[in-house]
């Protein structure tokens, strides 16, 4: 799954299916939580055998649309030809993530295992500039810049443009589960009892004044005893925090573009100088 930068400020998320169920469901996915339904697309690759011209003009042209760097729209295609499908959405910063979640949880095909199972398979891959005057078989493509007639020949004269774009690769998650544990906590408690006892014992004395020695007396006395009462209280003691800060950095990109030069021999004492360009 790769991310690439667009001109505004937004980006396009894309992924890799394996059958046209999966891919439909992740459409549609997309367009429940929020997406508008324009800025999702799906292509749709066709088996193709090995080494046809539709190898190469069939799963390139499909992605000629979409701004993805030369390595990724070659891989893809690949995909493409091979039968699979691709889904893309135009999204904002701040629901990318919510969008790679979706494709993923839909069964996205991590696209660079697969490639390399292609290797395997005896795919070459990306090779830097293949596509762009070789077929995928290896050989090279008819050019469709040169016109020839009976009175003129044009050689054509390219100069390559160089394209820097963006795209985000996954470093890991950090996922963060709270648990409970259960531990024995064992505590010592002082209780009390508290217990009656009855006796009779021998007296021989006068009646004191006051006392009256005939009437009807109760006497009640309880037993009791304490009980150890058990009660827990939630308390918190410690916060884990998970966030993520954006930094932002500038990386200098160091290529090489090609272009052509012509260098005119006239054998008949002619000089000619070719037109300069301006460079820059």
């Amino acid at each position: 799954m790769t991310m690439t930068s667009q001109a505004q400020p937004t980006r396009t998320v894309s992924a890799f299916f394996d059958t046209r169920e999966a891919a439909s469901n992740a459409v549609e996915e997309l367009v429940k939580a929020g997406f508008a339904r324009a800025s999702v697309s799906l292509v749709e690759g066709s088996r193709q055998a090995s080494g046809s011209t539709a190898e190469h003009d069939g799963g390139w042209e499909a992605l000629k649309d979409f701004f993805f760097p030369e390595e990724d729209r070659y891989t893809y295609a690949e995909g493409l030809r091979r039968g699979g499908y691709l889904v893309t959405a135009r999204t904002t910063d701040a629901n990318y993530q919510r969008a790679l979640d979706i494709l993923d949880r839909e069964g996205a095909v991590d696209i660079d295992q697969r490639a390399q199972s292609w290797r395997k398979e005896g795919w070459t891959g990306y090779s830097g500039g293949r596509m762009a005057g070789m077929s995928a078989t290896g050989t090279a493509a008819p050019s469709k810049t040169g016109a020839t007639s009976a009175r003129e020949q044009v050689m054509p004269i390219v100069e390559e443009e160089l394209k820097i774009g963006k795209r985000e690769t996954g470093h890991g998650r950090v996922r963060v589960r709270s648990y409970v544990i259960q531990k024995p906590v064992t505590e010592q408690v002082s209780l009390e009892e508290k217990h009656v006892h009855v006796e009779r014992r021998p007296v021989d004395r006068p009646l004191r004044p006051g006392e009256d020695a005939f009437q009807d007396r109760t006497i009640v006395a309880e037993e009791t005893r304490e009980e150890a009462v058990v009660s827990k209280r939630p308390r918190v003691k410690e916060e884990v925090v998970v966030k993520k800060d954006a930094q932002q950095r500038t990386e200098t990109v160091s290529d090489t573009v090609r272009r052509t030069e012509v260098k005119v021999e006239d054998e008949r004492g002619n000089t000619v100088q070719p037109n300069k360009r301006k460079t820059g």
